[in-house]
């Protein structure tokens, strides 16, 4: 299997599956208990804690959720005040805001240009006095566009809203802007297990609950943690900081190379080509079946869109939003690539995937 979906799941880091093994056979005691056991648990998760802070901004606090969806669930719901979104969100933001419209909040979705960069001076007309949470993904999911987070933030401080930015893709990847007030992130992003996320929340921030109980943690979340989610997560976290800039790095090596392949083949690329994260590669081949495309190339693992749309039968809201038609969605695809792609892998998945749209419509 050559594996090319990054931006769906990352392979777990072999330190990140180490570090959790301990927590999940001798020492599975609840972090929450106040005897010896639970408190050995308890310093694993405050250290894994540590890590995880250590890739976000100075002055706040990370509270662990289930994942990046609950955190940013908790985000929209625990705060009050108009909302103003962008339309090329994640569904765990729309699909949230959608509930937040339904129980009387107003609701302006910002549309984005063709490269897919919200407009700065329509947001400034939208982000008016009365906003009170304004939320924008740092580096899209499906097409890698890095959003202006931190001048939107100033714009949302502006006008007295807090800004919440759903920085999963981002996390690890390239760099948090210190304006945000809310940062969502997820461990399985970056080589850490699934299951488990965390809501950043910058230091006077509060939030009314989402999840009733003990209050476990300091933000109000309650539930028990797991030490070895935690465990796994901060290993990752402190993987993606020490090594950094060599994945990056390889990173840029490897789009470099896709992207020479595919130009020469005639594919475009789906949103801004200078404002991304390089290990997103959203390309488009008029005429492609997208879907008999994946059937042939099974042992390929790659993308028409989100993995948590897959099967909805709907074509990608995000490449509507930036003008897309119908078939040219459906004709686009989507590669992530990381720390364990092998260039010769990344090339020969390339080259397959040009050549079974060439044999779609008879091309030499």
């Amino acid at each position: 299997m050559i594996y090319l979906d990054y931006q769906a799941t990352t392979p777990l880091a072999p330190e990140a599956f180490d570090a959790m093994l301990p927590w999940l056979r001798e020492d599975f005691a609840n972090p929450h208990s106040a005897h010896a056991a639970g408190r050995k648990a308890r310093a694993a998760v405050e250290a894994a804690r540590a890590e995880v802070a250590a890739l976000l901004p100075p002055g706040g606090g990370v509270s662990f959720t289930s994942g990046a969806t609950e955190a940013l669930n908790w985000a929209i719901k625990g705060t009050a005040g108009d909302i103003v979104t962008l339309a090329t969100e994640h569904a765990a933001v729309l699909d949230t805001v959608a509930y937040a419209r339904s129980q009387g909040r107003k609701v302006t979705v910002l549309p984005v240009g063709g490269d897919g960069l919200v407009d700065l001076d329509r947001a400034a007309e939208a982000i008016m006095p009365g906003t009170g949470l304004v939320a924008a993904m740092l580096v899209n999911n499906e097409i890698g566009v890095i959003q202006p987070v931190a001048a939107l933030a100033d714009l949302a401080h502006a006008a007295g809203a807090v800004m919440l930015c759903d920085a999963v893709q981002g996390y690890g990847r390239v760099p948090i802007p210190a304006h945000c007030d809310l940062l969502a992130v997820s461990a399985h992003k970056i080589h850490g297990p699934k299951g488990i996320g965390a809501l950043w929340m910058r230091d006077g921030i509060a939030l009314a609950p989402l999840l009733h109980g003990g209050g476990q943690e300091a933000g109000g979340r309650s539930g028990t943690l797991s030490p070895a989610l935690c465990a796994g997560f901060g290993v990752a976290a402190r993987l993606a900081r020490t090594g950094g800039a060599e994945d990056a790095a390889h990173v840029a090596r490897l789009s470099a190379a896709a992207l020479a392949r595919f130009d020469a083949a005639g594919w475009a690329l789906n949103g801004s080509a200078d404002q991304r994260y390089k290990g997103n590669l959203n390309m488009r081949r008029d005429g492609v079946d997208v879907a008999r495309l994946m059937s042939e190339l099974r042992d390929i693992a790659f993308s028409a869109g989100s993995a948590c749309a897959s099967g909805s039968g709907r074509s990608s809201h995000v490449l509507r939003a930036i003008g897309l038609s119908e078939a040219q969605a459906r004709s686009s695809i989507r590669l992530g690539f990381g720390r364990y792609t092998r260039e010769n892998d990344l090339i020969l998945g390339v080259d397959r995937i040009i050549a079974a749209a060439r044999a779609q419509w008879g091309a030499a």
